[in-house]
């Protein structure tokens, strides 16, 4: 877990990477719930969000 802070705050691309695809990850299910509307409208910015992070992060170093 402390390499993966040292990670973040180091701007190493593995732990930003992680990081992207988590919110990646989390705004395709917040798309796909059907249990909140609070949830679905936030999705598309998040998922917006979590892909444009990932793409400024593939030019970090390794």
């Amino acid at each position: 877990m402390t390499r993966f802070f040292d990670g973040l705050l180091h701007f190493r691309r593995g732990a930003w990477e992680m990081l992207a695809s988590v919110l990646i990850a989390a705004g395709v299910f917040m798309l796909m719930q059907p249990f909140a509307l609070v949830l679905y409208s936030w999705s598309f910015l998040v998922t917006l969000l979590g892909t444009v992070t990932f793409i400024i992060v593939s030019h970090f170093p390794e």
